[in-house]
């Protein structure tokens, strides 16, 4: 093997790690080991990300393993580069495998780097969600060069995300370096000898389109009846963890039904790279049925024409590319007959399936490693180049307007011991669950929806069966309502419970349904949310009517055809906006004649009913509501004072200062955050920043409520001390408030990272 010299010594690669099972495991593998088998001198090492606690059974050039969800590892790991004279650091992106919204934990890691920053991108999205988005344009300013595998990611890098040209390097994905040989010099190793093979390979997932090859197969069969089809790949993990092997079950019950299980072979596992260019050698036709068109790139696809074999595919945007000029076949997305028909076509015409054969194999010989491993590393060195010509300062001076928020820690132990075996217990007693007062049905809906947001961040909460099985209890089907009281000895205390705890739950159950990826919480949510939803109309609270908008926006992300939410979400509100109306005065901007409890709900609800509904009118009434009570709640002084529940605030009346409660901070950290994000206007990420400042001893009395020892929150500021109960309601708003906090950050955060760089730079 020819090998080469490189002026760098120490580069590090950060991504996935075999023997973890993905493909970016596979791909940063590879390339590591391309990279030391072709430059010999040259130090590679390998920092993985971890999706569980015990990690994997790492080879030696792994040297520090980063938590995926655990934002102070990715710190660590900069700490780490920074220490042991890494000269380039490689970074494989691929927003799910890193922590924080759309993988921003990430960008934690980067902002602290003193080396250049090569960044792979594994994928580019077209219509990207805002978190997305500035995630990647914040990736684009700290990496100093990025390598794109496709022609099209390099033009959505330039278009969409506005990338400088010289910024981007396009090498192709790396494949191994194999002959080309007849597939017949493979089969009698599978047991396949005499047959036409059809392979598909690749993690198994719904989105991988199988069912629709196997659909194909009998047109296939009519015309070659010696033919198989071999599914190899194990189930993804992710989807194994959520789904088992569910679909997998349903494509072997398909292939039954079709009558062509005697030709469908399911090899369940995940194989080493020797096996799989001996599966892929005995393949005649290689397909890809995947469903999505958004796909930048597929690790499986360049394998399979690299090595020069016939392929049928799908048009996503990778194959189209990589399938030009005749190195394949396309078919329209979820259309067997076409399938077949393309299929049969190889088959039938030897000179051409050989003809595509070879000119995929002669492509590939550019994508073979040794040569991938050697462009990387003239990139890593152009990256250095460029760096010494450009060099950014060491440390750059940033002011705390463009410093990234300071959050404490999640923490969830109090929560734990505040749920049994029934739910979540509504009090405690200093930190002591307190049994003699039960529970409510509004805290477990509570408790539910800080499961969902949980699931968003990445953190997997086992409690949210539990959670949903108290409602679901709760609802009493006789009556339409939700019950409220549960004594410990699990007796209602009630038939019908308050409207506020019902509009509390179909809140909970619209985030369970719009945003939780969890089957198994989604079909309970969408029976009970369906059969709780109609009651809502006859109701007079406005709290309740708030929190039921609030719920049927969640759940209209996913299902905008369902008229009876649609109708919900109208008549109430209308019914809000009217309140407002008839209650609003030049120095009285609410919705009644009190503010009470809650009160930043009232706006939050009439912010997301506008937005939904395109009425500008309510996004305008709500925006106005929220900026005065957002001054009401600094009463004069630069801290958040919510209105205190003792006598609350009545029109031409004195405002109660105490005592103050947490979900009142809650409620206005979720709804500023939400006017941030319709509006763009940074003054209210900082209305939102100061409410939740409130938990960290940005108070009246100037201590914190948040208890740092236990994750969870004291419940109330009196007058002259803080309350030292820690029940659910204080904390559950709490920790609700800092996930949604978390959240944003990830945003807010990208957003202020051009400022700081100009900062730095002037």
């Amino acid at each position: 093997m020819n090998t080469f010299g490189s002026s760098l010594s120490r580069v590090a690669v950060i991504g996935n790690y075999l023997p973890r099972q993905c493909g970016i495991a596979t791909f940063t593998t590879d390339l590591c080991e391309s990279i030391v088998a072709q430059y010999p001198d040259l130090t590679c090492l390998a920092l993985p990300v971890n999706d569980r606690p015990d990690g994997y059974a790492y080879p030696d050039r792994v040297r520090f393993e980063i938590a995926q969800n655990d934002i102070t590892s990715y710190q660590r790991a900069a700490d780490f580069l920074n220490m042991n004279n890494i000269e380039v650091v490689c970074l494989q992106h691929e927003y799910g495998i890193f922590g924080g919204p759309a993988g921003s934990h990430i960008l934690a890691l980067l902002r602290e780097l003193r080396m250049p920053v090569v960044t792979t991108l594994h994928t580019i999205l077209k219509e990207p969600d805002p978190h997305q988005r500035t995630v990647m344009l914040e990736l684009i300013q700290l990496s100093d060069l990025l390598v794109v595998m496709s022609r099209r990611g390099a033009e959505f890098l330039r278009q969409i995300y506005g990338a400088p040209a010289e910024k981007i390097v396009f090498i192709h994905h790396g494949i191994p370096e194999v002959p080309f040989v007849d597939p017949n010099f493979y089969k009698d190793q599978f047991g396949v000898q005499g047959k036409i093979v059809l392979l598909t390979f690749g993690l198994l997932s719904p989105n991988k389109g199988i069912e629709y090859v196997i659909e194909a197969l009998p047109a296939v069969l009519e015309k070659f009846p010696n033919v198989v089809y071999i599914v190899l790949g194990a189930t993804h993990p992710h989807v194994a963890l959520r789904e088992g092997e569910s679909y997998r079950l349903r494509l072997e019950r398909l292939a039954r039904a079709r009558k062509v299980d005697r030709h469908v072979i399911f090899h369940n596992r995940f194989v080493s790279l020797e096996e799989l260019t001996e599966f892929i050698g005995a393949a005649d036709i290689y397909l890809t049925p995947y469903l999505n068109r958004a796909q930048i790139v597929s690790g499986t696809l360049a394998y399979t024409v690299g090595m020069g074999k016939a392929v049928v595919s799908t048009p996503y945007w990778y194959a189209e590319e990589l399938l030009e000029d005749g190195r394949g076949l396309l078919v329209p997305f979820r259309d067997p007959s076409a399938l077949a028909e393309r299929i049969r076509a190889l088959l039938e015409h030897d000179g051409e399936r050989h003809a595509m054969r070879k000119r995929a194999w002669l492509l590939g010989r550019e994508m073979i490693w040794p040569r991938v491993a050697r462009q990387y590393v003239e990139v890593f060195e152009r990256a250095r180049e460029l760096r010494a010509t450009h060099p950014r300062p060491a440390f750059a001076a940033v002011t705390l307007e463009q410093r990234p928020l300071d959050l404490p820690p999640l923490k969830l132990d109090h929560l734990r011991t505040l749920t049994d075996g029934t739910g979540v217990l509504q009090h405690a007693i200093f930190t002591v669950p307190n049994y003699n007062e039960g529970y409510t049905t509004d805290d477990n809906a509570r408790a539910l929806a800080l499961a969902v947001l949980l699931e968003q961040v990445g953190e997997h909460f086992p409690l949210a069966p539990r959670y949903l099985g108290f409602l679901w209890h709760a609802y009493n089907s006789a009556v339409g309502r939700f019950r409220n009281f549960l004594a410990y000895n699990r007796d209602w205390l009630e038939e019908v419970g308050s409207e506020d705890c019902h509009g509390r739950a179909l809140w909970a159950l619209g985030l369970v349904l719009g945003r939780s990826q969890n089957a198994g919480l989604r079909g309970p949510a969408a029976r009970l949310f369906d059969q709780a939803l109609p009651a809502t109309l006859e109701f007079t609270s406005p709290r309740a009517w708030a929190f039921v908008l609030i719920g049927v926006d969640e759940y209209l992300r996913l299902f905008s055809g369902d008229r009876a939410a649609q109708n919900a979400r109208e008549v109430l509100a209308e019914r809000l906006l009217e309140l407002y109306r008839r209650n609003r005065s030049p120095d009285w901007r609410w919705f009644e004649d009190i503010v009470a409890y809650d009160n930043a709900t009232l706006p939050h609800a009439l912010l997301v009913a506008g937005r939904g509904m395109g009425r500008k009118d309510m996004e305008e009434a709500a925006l106005e509501a929220l900026s005065w009570l957002a001054e009401v709640q600094r009463a004069g002084g630069d801290h958040f004072v919510p209105i205190g529940s003792n006598g609350f605030y009545r029109r031409n009346g004195e405002r109660a200062r105490f005592d103050q409660q947490p979900l009142d901070a809650h409620a206005m950290v979720s709804a500023c955050l939400e006017a941030w994000r319709l509006t763009g206007d940074s003054g209210w990420q900082k209305e939102a920043q100061r409410a939740f400042e409130w938990f960290l001893g940005r108070n009246d009395l100037g201590l914190p409520l948040y208890d740092a020892a236990t994750g969870g929150c004291r419940d109330g500021l009196h007058p002259d001390r803080v309350n030292q109960n820690e029940g659910a309601e204080s904390t559950l708003s709490f920790l609700m408030a800092l996930l949604e906090m978390t959240m944003a950050a990830g945003v807010i955060d990208a957003a202020k990272a051009p400022l700081a760089a100009t900062a730095a730079c002037t």
